[in-house]
Order: C-alpha cells, then structure tokens, then sequence
C-alpha cells in the first residue's frame, strides 16, 4: 500500500474543498445579509452573533482556499463560480429572525455533512493535514449548531 494520492483522489479532495470555498462564501454573504436585517426582541444578541459568524466563517474559507493552494489547487474565486458550486442557497431576504437562526442550522449541517465526505476521502488519501483541518471546522460548527438550537428552544 502506498501512502501518496492518486489523481482521482486529489481531483475528489479539490472538488470537495472548492464546494467548501463555495459554501463559505455564499453564508458569508447570506449570514451578513441577516446580520444587516435581523428586527425583533433579539435584534441585540442577533446581530452580535450573525457578525460573530460571518467573521468566522470567512477565516474558515480562506483556511480551504489556502490548503488548495497548498497541495496545487485553485480555489474558485469569483461569486458565479461560488453560486454555481456551492449547495447553500442565498437569503431569501425576507427571513424572520427565528428563521434566520433555523437557516443558518441548516446550512451549517449541509456544510458539516460534506466535510465529513472530504475528511474521509483526505483520510483515505493519507492527506492528515487537510483531515485534521476539515475535522476541526466541523466540530465548529456542530457546536453552534447546538447553540442556535438552544436558541431557538429545540
């Protein structure tokens, strides 16, 4: 057994971290968007924590785009090419607090799915480093997951 990639493991890892640059990239916005138009009696908290998370989550996707770089990838960079990968969905605009939190969960549970796709196939790919850093991320972020569900009393 060798402990070196394969093309088609590289290209599978790639594919997987660019949808992560995608991902990252339309929550940035989308998460921004909700900081901007969070109303109600938790406006306060809200929009502290939107801004707390799309700070985040814009150190998070330049972590990937950098891995890419690091094993000679190229991260998508445009915002097509985000819409175009990314399985998130921009805001609606028209999101009521709770629902901005419930959206938010969502896709924060979408994007901790597909990392554990790509920390298995980096595992597989003996590529640790890049496992290490997807498993790390994930545990980000199902933790606030479990705070937005306390949030929101689930």
């Amino acid at each position: 057994m060798t402990n070196t990639k394969s093309e088609a493991q590289t290209k599978n890892i790639t594919e997987i971290l660019n949808r992560q640059v995608a991902n990252l990239n339309v929550l940035y916005v989308k998460i921004h968007n909700f900081h901007w138009y969070v109303k109600g009696e938790n406006f306060y908290t809200l929009h502290i924590k939107f801004e707390e998370l799309y700070n985040e989550v814009t150190l998070k996707m330049d972590e990937i785009a950098e891995r890419m770089l690091t094993i000679k990838a190229s991260p998508a960079a445009t915002m097509k090419e985000y819409l175009e990968l990314s399985s998130i969905q921009e805001a609606a605009g028209t999101e009521d607090a709770r629902t901005m939190v419930q959206t938010i969960i969502e896709d924060f549970a979408t994007v901790a799915e597909e990392m554990q796709e790509g920390l298995e196939m980096a595992e597989e790919a003996h590529d640790q480093a890049t496992s290490d850093m997807l498993i790390s991320m994930k545990q980000d972020l199902e933790k606030h997951m479990w705070m937005l569900r306390s949030f929101l009393g689930h």
